[in-house]
């Protein structure tokens, strides 16, 4: 795919403005990737955003302009973008809070507002009334909705989008595969974590409510039976850390809490198989780590998943502990299926699109709503 820079026709370049929340759901690597591409076309790019998440994702580093947003002042956050947006061709949010901010703020502009939504959010009880307005405010208000997958196309229609379309994001791959010269890597990195004679388990994600951290103990105790007995490492922070650990704990289970880590590449290096146990996702960046990997990978059968990994995993029911224990029990007795898995998910993976094809999408979207703007 194809499309034209920023500058034509001696117009000045196109200035896209893109509002991001904390970078969740893969969202904070896809804005640094987007924004690098825009501006190595010729675009001006602002991004407006937490100090947190431009740190993080270094949102700056491809050239684009920055402007923090103050995290719990919607107001404030309202009003930053709004000025920035001031001299912008083309708004576009990522996430659901990012849309429905971006939305009141260019209310009563003509500017155009794409909204890309990554995830879901999770909400109960009161709160999801609230989510499901902040879902229809920023639907209704985009001139075009980006989903991640197509459950995410069809949730956006249903909440009053007038141009839902697809658009698979597009993450760097952290490698393409281990070659001989990282065995030595791979078997420091085993023996620091214990499991120089055990198979590793690996799972890496947020440890929050709807992750499926509860059936994926329940399946730990399942693999207490085996001989080796595997050990899971669990990589991520969050709000269920302290009563998962009380639950290793309390029910001695072959898990290991290993925080918030920097060399998730080389954890999956070093793993025998990769597990997603998500109630939910889009375009899982663990699934897409695990099959450039090379690891044979066991996900939950929701959201995107299936659509992104193909025939490259074994899927099962989400919250199904004994699906989910045989899955992985079968594949570590059986080399010849995860040497095939492991082929299959490197044909997969190479079907997906890459960074330049979704820059190209993004762009032709913007090129669009542009003409739509000035004909002329």
């Amino acid at each position: 795919m194809s499309s034209t820079p920023g500058p034509s026709h001696g117009r000045p370049p196109l200035h896209a403005v893109q509002v991001v929340g904390g970078g969740r759901g893969g969202s904070g690597a896809h804005v640094r990737s987007l924004t690098g591409g825009l501006v190595a076309r010729g675009l001006r790019v602002t991004v407006c955003g937490p100090q947190e998440a431009a740190d993080r994702y270094e949102l700056t580093a491809g050239g684009a302009a920055f402007i923090p947003l103050r995290p719990g002042t919607s107001a404030l956050a309202v009003a930053a973008i709004r000025a920035a947006s001031r001299t912008a061709d083309v708004v576009h949010a990522h996430g659901l809070r990012s849309g429905a901010l971006a939305a009141l703020a260019l209310r009563g502009r003509p500017t155009p507002l794409v909204v890309t939504w990554h995830t879901r959010v999770r909400a109960e009880g009161a709160r999801t009334h609230v989510v499901r307005l902040m879902e229809r405010q920023a639907a209704r208000a985009a001139a075009v909705v980006l989903g991640a997958s197509s459950d995410l196309v069809a949730e956006a229609r249903l909440r009053g989008a007038r141009d839902a379309r697809l658009a698979p994001v597009a993450l760097p791959a952290p490698r393409v595969r281990p070659d001989d010269d990282d065995e030595c890597l791979r078997l420091k990195a085993r023996a620091e974590l214990g499991a120089v004679a055990r198979p590793l388990l690996v799972t890496v994600g947020r440890l929050e409510p709807g992750q499926g951290h509860g059936p994926l103990l329940d399946a730990a105790r399942v693999w207490r039976r085996l001989d080796p007995e595997p050990l899971l490492v669990m990589a991520g922070e969050g709000g269920e850390r302290a009563a998962l650990q009380r639950r290793i704990t309390d029910e001695e289970l072959p898990v290991l809490l290993v925080g918030r880590r920097d060399d998730v590449p080389e954890l999956l290096a070093a793993a025998d198989v990769v597990i997603l146990p998500s109630r939910w996702e889009a375009r899982a960046l663990l699934a897409q780590e695990a099959l450039h990997a090379g690891v044979p990978l066991v996900a939950t059968a929701v959201g995107g998943v299936p659509e992104l990994v193909g025939d490259a995993a074994e899927l099962v029911p989400y919250g199904d502990a004994g699906a989910l224990a045989g899955a992985v029990a079968a594949l570590l007795d059986d080399p010849l299926r995860c040497a095939e898995l492991v082929a299959e998910g490197f044909r997969q993976a190479a079907q997906w699109p890459s960074e330049d094809d979704t820059v190209a999408h993004v762009l032709s979207v913007y090129d669009e709503l542009r003409q739509r703007q000035d004909p002329t």
